[in-house]
């Protein structure tokens, strides 16, 4: 296994800090002490410990847009669209938790520039969710009873609250839990019609159970 960089050991190391002691509990000589390198070398990889702060909320925020903009140009209806999306937020967790728990816990200690190049993205992500349930209801594969946004905001408010309780050495793998989510997530929003289309019985837990 390749020796990783000081950069990737930096990272490393105050993330698992900042997760277990806080934004403010933790300074650069504890990052640089326990990640084995040097203030010499944290300086040369980052401006300060809030440009560290904000590439670790990148970093996941980044992932799962590009994910839901895989998903997007991979498949044609909404309602495959909205499963892949769905998988994906929900696999962010195995790679990504640690950075999750940081940004919820942490994200008001950002500055300003910091906070703004992240809500954007997160605003576009946001977009993204809207559009494609947008585009479900207009084709009428999804419920057009409850409001874009709030079809929206109640999965994403499902899904964040992962972080909470996902564990690796749990009852189900990030895997299982991800194809539940989507089947939770389908069976609110589709219509009768479209639960019955026999293209999507392959995105169901029980056909998949056959």
């Amino acid at each position: 296994m390749p020796q990783k960089s000081t950069k990737e050991r930096i990272l490393e190391t105050a993330l698992e800090l900042f997760e277990a002691r806080g934004y403010h509990g933790v300074t650069v000589d504890q990052i640089v002490q326990e990640s084995g390198t040097s203030k010499g070398g944290f300086y040369h990889n980052f401006k300060s410990k809030d440009e560290l702060l904000y590439i670790i909320h990148d970093s996941f925020i980044s992932y799962v847009l590009d994910k839901a903009q895989e998903a997007y140009e991979e498949w044609q209806t909404p309602t495959e669209r909205l499963y892949a999306i769905v998988r994906s937020f929900v696999m962010m967790f195995e790679q990504y938790r640690a950075h999750v728990t940081v940004f919820y816990q942490e994200s008001l200690y950002l500055s300003p520039e910091y906070f703004k190049k992240i809500k954007q993205k997160r605003d576009r992500y946001k977009d993204m969710m809207f559009k494609v349930i947008e585009e479900g209801i207009k084709c009428g594969e999804f419920r057009p009873e409850v409001p874009v946004p709030i079809t929206s905001m109640a999965i994403f408010g499902m899904i964040n609250w992962t972080y909470k309780w996902y564990k690796e050495d749990g009852l189900y793998t990030i895997g299982e839990i991800a194809d539940m989510f989507a089947d939770l997530v389908l069976h609110a929003v589709l219509t009768d019609k479209a639960r019955q289309n026999k293209q999507y019985a392959r995105l169901f837990l029980k056909s998949k159970q056959v």
